[in-house]
């Protein structure tokens, strides 16, 4: 392999992922195991990157198309929340909003961003929103277990993150040519999750949108 260490998946761990094409010229590894496919580490973009490219974003409550969006994760969320409970919205970007159309509902939810809005947390939550924030995690191990952890036994985790179906799909996906998506996740990369973290599948819609609840006796 051009004489460099080939990269093991960031989900499960297992080693010897299988080299996959993108619509772009990065270089891509699908693992055998979860079913994650990711981009080669040496491809990640740093900090400042990441912070300058999604400056470019200019999302808000205003924005009636970027509401529509979001609704199609706190709609079918909606059922399983009630005025008692409080939430986070991980990952919530440079323009905060997903968090006020939930306090709309009369239901507390906190904002939280890595680079925008780095936070204390004051966990454990209710229910939390990771919205369009799945695909850009470098190390989603440790992401996710980080979410995870911030979740009471028994709490909603409400994703929103397009899936992969096929390799020929994955191939021409416009998904893979914006350079902060980097981790890209099949239905049976959330089946392990499921198995290996202690969650079980809500409701999905089998595209974009899936809903968790964490078991009550997971710890």
């Amino acid at each position: 392999m051009d004489g460099t260490m080939q990269p093991i998946c960031p989900l499960c761990l297992t080693p010897e992922p299988a080299k996959v094409s993108g619509a772009d010229d990065r270089p891509y590894y699908l693992c055998s195991h979860c079913s994650l496919i990711f981009v080669d580490p040496g491809h990640h973009l740093s900090l400042d990157e990441e912070r300058a490219y999604y400056g470019t974003h200019h999302n808000s409550i205003e924005q009636e198309g970027y509401v529509n969006f979001l609704n199609r994760v706190v709609q079918p969320t909606l059922p399983y929340l009630d005025t008692t409970m409080r939430g986070l919205d991980y990952g919530c970007g440079p323009g905060p909003t997903l968090s006020q159309l939930v306090k709309r509902q009369g239901i507390d939810c906190e904002d939280y961003d890595p680079i925008f809005l780095d936070t204390p947390l004051r966990s454990p939550y209710d229910f939390i929103f990771a919205t369009e924030c799945f695909e850009h995690f470098y190390y989603p191990r440790q992401d996710i277990y980080r979410i995870y952890s911030l979740l009471k036994p028994g709490g909603v985790l409400g994703i929103m993150t397009d899936r992969w179906v096929s390799l020929d799909h994955f191939a021409t996906w416009h998904y893979t040519t914006d350079p902060t998506h980097t981790s890209f996740y099949h239905d049976k990369t959330f089946e392990f999750l499921c198995d290996h973290l202690g969650f079980e599948t809500l409701w999905s819609d089998e595209t974009r949108v899936i809903i968790l609840r964490r078991h009550e006796d997971s710890s």
